[in-house]
């Protein structure tokens, strides 16, 4: 399965609908549909990179946008107290979709350890 074959790949081509919050060339971000805290929000590139541990050099401007992005995702949610930002990063990272994805927990105390 490539990365464009993911679910994310169909919500990035709007294949299936999904509650977008943000998009712009580079990035989307919408709610994920089994949340884990009152506010979760994912954060995703347009371009295919499967996990954090396949990004390069020549993605590091996208990488940069990734973060502020989260950031402003989480401002805009009225994350205003904190919030958690998590990037699993293959089978024991606990990364079960094959597309690099950033997510926004907030809404409540997070515990630590995570887990």
């Amino acid at each position: 399965m490539t990365t464009q074959d993911t679910i994310f790949g169909k919500i990035i081509r709007k294949e299936i609908p999904a509650d977008i919050v943000y998009e712009d060339d580079l990035a989307l971000a919408f709610r994920d549909v089994a949340p884990q805290a009152p506010v979760h929000i994912l954060v995703i590139p347009k371009k295919p990179i499967p996990k954090l541990a396949d990004a390069s050099l020549e993605d590091q401007a996208l990488m940069g946008h990734l973060l502020l992005t989260a950031k402003k995702v989480a401002e805009d949610a009225g994350l205003t107290n904190g919030y958690r930002t998590v990037i699993n990063t293959g089978s024991d990272g606990g990364q079960t979709v094959h597309h690099l994805h950033i997510h926004i927990l907030g809404g409540r105390q997070m515990k630590w350890p995570p887990g």
